[in-house]
């Protein structure tokens, strides 16, 4: 960065001054904690981890420095709800990617769906993306969904977002660009499914695994030890 961008040594201590205001608030919201889902504990986690990446970013591009505190899940997690207290309206946003596995399978059906339309102009089902469009215009997504293996599919990454909004959208007004209008702040709630959460939950088990195994050779170690010393006499129960 250049020296005329860089923020100014009276920006960087405003932003620290910023994280200890933050830090108080957030430690008296905790000390008022109505619950585990109190909502002012997490509006104020949120506005410490915003003044901390604040002063972060201005303390590297001032001194090249960067401050020992990481926010879990920060990074990944949606701001705080600003979206109306009672909804009128509501948007669901889907995402499911999919992997064409078995081209055939694919085939083989867009061919069927073809011959049961009586479709005498070019077949489109010779294709794989013309299969794709036979396929998806001839069932609902969430049966391809559930159908996706007898289909020649693979499941791959799925988001589903509900938003929230005061008014039904114009017919029309979002067709062209469906997901550039999202606002982060009036997501409800949203679901993830990812391969991603698989490979870690296997990484747990592989652990727990290890762990298992090592107690069995500690168990069979003492065993060992054990009859070693199955010869050596007893002790007397007298002896002082």
């Amino acid at each position: 960065m250049s020296d005329a961008a860089q923020p100014t040594a009276a920006e960087v201590r405003a932003a620290a001054e910023a994280v200890k205001t933050a830090l108080d608030r957030h430690l008296a919201a905790v000390e008022r904690r109505s619950g585990e889902d109190d909502p002012a504990v997490f509006e104020a986690f949120n506005q410490l981890a915003a003044a901390a990446e604040v002063y972060d970013e201005l303390l590297y591009d001032r001194y090249d420095e960067v401050t020992p505190f990481e926010i879990p899940g920060a990074e990944d997690a949606l701001p705080p709800y600003t979206g109306p207290e009672e909804p009128n309206a509501l948007s669901v946003l889907i995402r499911r990617d999919y992997a064409v596995a078995e081209p055939q399978r694919l085939l083989a059906h867009a061919e069927r769906i073809e011959a049961a339309e009586g479709d005498d102009g070019s077949p489109a089902s010779g294709t794989v993306h013309g299969a794709l469009g036979l396929l998806f215009g001839e069932f609902e997504p969430d049966e391809i969904a559930s159908r996706h293996k007898e289909f020649g599919l693979e499941e791959g990454d799925s988001t589903l977002w509900v938003t929230a909004a005061d008014e039904p959208a114009e017919p029309g007004e979002w067709l062209e660009a469906p997901f550039e209008q999202v606002d982060p702040q009036q997501v409800v709630c949203r679901f993830d499914v990812s391969a991603v959460f698989d490979d870690e939950i296997d990484d747990v088990d592989d652990e727990d695994d290890e762990d298992e195994a090592d107690g069995d050779d500690l168990e069979d170690e003492l065993d060992s030890d054990l009859d070693e010393d199955e010869d050596l006499e007893p002790l007397d129960a007298d002896r002082r």
